[in-house]
């Protein structure tokens, strides 16, 4: 198999210091500001961004050592397959979150509700488009979290994935 590599375009930065107790989903950290330094060979790229209220992170959840393929995810007490859950503890240790775009001033972004930890290593951004990213008018049937959805605006992180 090829490897794969990825250097990060920038930085994201929060008030989450530490892996317990942070929001598990952006859900739950509405309101909670934070800010990107965006690496300055890629400010040119921020073009035209200003005009979207949320974009998607996609980061390296540099903070996990290891993976598992099966977990307990946060929201369940029962063992679920890694690629059934949103659980950190990846094989390749990717992280993805919609947050809300507040401005841009030069390579700085501001943003909100972030559930990131301070520091995380930023790999992309893309704007969030409904259109694109939505199923409207499809069926979306949501497996072992149907009954779960509830819960998770106020679920914070424990300690079943620091190592």
């Amino acid at each position: 198999m090829n490897s794969v590599k990825y250097n990060p375009i920038g930085t994201i930065h929060s008030p989450h210091k530490e892996l317990h107790g942070m929001p598990i989903q952006p859900v739950g950290a509405k309101g909670v500001k934070g800010r990107i330094e965006l690496n300055k060979e890629f400010e040119e790229g921020l073009k035209d961004l200003d005009g979207f209220s949320h974009i998607i992170l996609i980061y390296d959840l540099h903070l996990c050592n290891s993976h598992s393929l099966k977990v307990k995810p946060f929201l369940d007490k029962v063992e679920r397959g890694i690629f059934a859950t949103r659980a950190p503890k990846r094989p390749n240790s990717i992280g993805m979150s919609v947050v809300r775009l507040e401005k841009i001033e030069g390579n700085i972004l501001y943003i909100s509700n972030v559930d990131v930890h301070d520091g995380t290593p930023l790999l992309d951004i893309k704007p969030y488009i409904p259109d694109f990213d939505a199923t409207e008018g499809e069926k979306v049937v949501l497996g072992w979290y149907e009954d779960k959805h509830h819960e998770a605006k106020g679920k914070k992180s424990d300690k079943r994935f620091i190592d």
